[in-house]
């Protein structure tokens, strides 16, 4: 029960954040910055305390190897995903022209859905695999670190989908099947480990691993990148912050 209340919650971050992109349409930079920023200090919390810790806790003899290889692993992974489909920053910088073509339009619907969809599989992995340690609380940061990330991200993709000439209809849909996309990558990790507790440490430092590379190659350097360092700094330490006391009371 608990894994399909997760995996619902992480999923349905995404709407959220979609339906309020479709609130306050279009934020300005630096709130976007300032939003996301928090949620990547939120991710960097969730994927050192609620996976590479409790990786290294798992290990045995030799958990740092273990550990060390899985985070790795997982990195290069998702950068062999990231060179198949573009980055995250990069769809949602797009400028839109006035009116473009039904082909122009179709495909820059389909880089949304395939872009967003696939970055979405490993963080929902990284949720399932969290319960796997039977640690409740930590399982319950990871989880929580990720919905939270999903809400700015749903809200940043409403904006270029609309411009495009999509209709509201169409775009929530588009956005919804992005959370559940996530859904499945939370059970995917889940079913795993729960088949075989001896992958548990390398998978937790898998899913770690992914976290940290969403974090440095796609979340900071587009938070870091419209004039607002500073003010995007403070708001991933405190992300960072909110996500320790957290699990601090919880655990």
């Amino acid at each position: 029960m608990p894994i399909l209340l997760t995996a619902l919650g992480v999923g349905g971050a995404t709407v959220i954040g979609a339906l309020l992109g479709f609130i306050f349409k279009k934020p300005s930079h630096r709130m976007q910055d300032m939003i996301l920023s928090f949620a990547a200090g939120v991710m960097l919390a969730a994927a050192v305390v609620g996976l590479i810790i409790p990786s290294l806790e798992y290990g045995g003899k030799y958990a740092i190897i273990v550990t060390v290889l899985g985070i790795f692993a997982g990195a290069v992974c998702l950068d062999l995903v990231d060179r198949l489909v573009p980055h995250l920053h990069k769809i949602t910088g797009v400028d839109y022209e006035a009116h473009p073509d039904n082909t122009e339009k179709l495909n820059k619907v389909l880089l949304f859905v395939i872009a967003i969809a696939i970055h979405n599989i490993p963080e929902g992995i990284a949720a399932g695999v969290s319960f796997g340690t039977d640690n409740i609380a930590q399982a319950i940061t990871v989880a929580g670190g990720i919905a939270l990330q999903n809400i700015p991200e749903g809200m940043v993709i409403i904006a270029p989908m609309i411009a495009s000439g999509m209709s509201k209809k169409r775009t929530f849909v588009i956005a919804m099947m992005t959370g559940i996309v996530e859904v499945i990558g939370t059970f995917i990790g889940y079913f795993s480990v729960s088949i075989s507790q001896a992958i548990l440490p390398f998978a937790l430092a898998f899913a770690g691993g992914t976290m940290l590379y969403v974090i440095s190659d796609e979340m900071i350097p587009e938070t870091h990148s419209h004039g607002n360092e500073r003010v995007s700094t403070y708001a991933l330490l405190t992300g960072f912050a909110v996500m320790l006391v957290f699990d601090f009371f919880l655990g």
